[in-house]
């Protein structure tokens, strides 16, 4: 007969990373496992019946007020949604969002208010207005500028690309 481990006690907030079918079943050094690979943030499911059973993520509607603040996170990615980030940025005139690279994302922006330019690390630029949304492809060095006399407002969304 198989010995069992004692039952452990964890907060609730815990189990919301665990499938339903593991939730009550934390006898096992294997369930253990997965509840410590839960708590870290890393994904210890990898057929897609378990991945199935973590809550997905649902609909909502987020705020633009960004009220003396430079930038507003919007979405923060897992488990908020599948793997998609995005935040509001504020620049003042003159004002950069500093030069940084894309990594192993996609990203774009949407332009709400103001005029600026996209500069890449190849001295290459792009418009950045009301009249366009940017697509910046990953691997790419790139810095935001606020061109204009006002406020320059946009949106970001970054994604995954592994």
């Amino acid at each position: 007969m198989a010995r069992r481990h004692p039952i452990l006690s964890f907060p609730p907030s815990v189990f919301k990373y665990l499938p339903r079918s593991y939730r009550m079943t934390l006898r096992t050094p294997i369930s253990i496992c997965f509840l410590c690979a839960a708590m870290a943030g890393a994904s210890p499911f990898s057929t897609p019946a378990l991945a199935g059973d973590i809550e997905k993520p649902h609909a909502k509607v987020l705020p633009l007020d960004s009220t003396g603040k430079k930038d507003l996170q919007l979405l923060s990615g897992p488990p908020t949604t599948v793997t998609m980030k995005s935040g509001l940025v504020n620049l003042e005139p003159q004002q950069s969002v500093g030069r940084h690279n894309t990594g192993q994302h996609e990203e774009m922006l949407v332009v709400l208010q103001g005029e600026g330019k996209m500069l890449f690390a190849d001295g290459t630029t792009l418009p950045v207005d009301t009249t366009h949304i940017l697509y910046c492809p990953p691997e790419t060095e790139h810095d935001v500028l606020n061109t204009s006399t006002g406020i320059l407002r946009y949106v970001y969304v970054v994604a995954s690309t592994k």
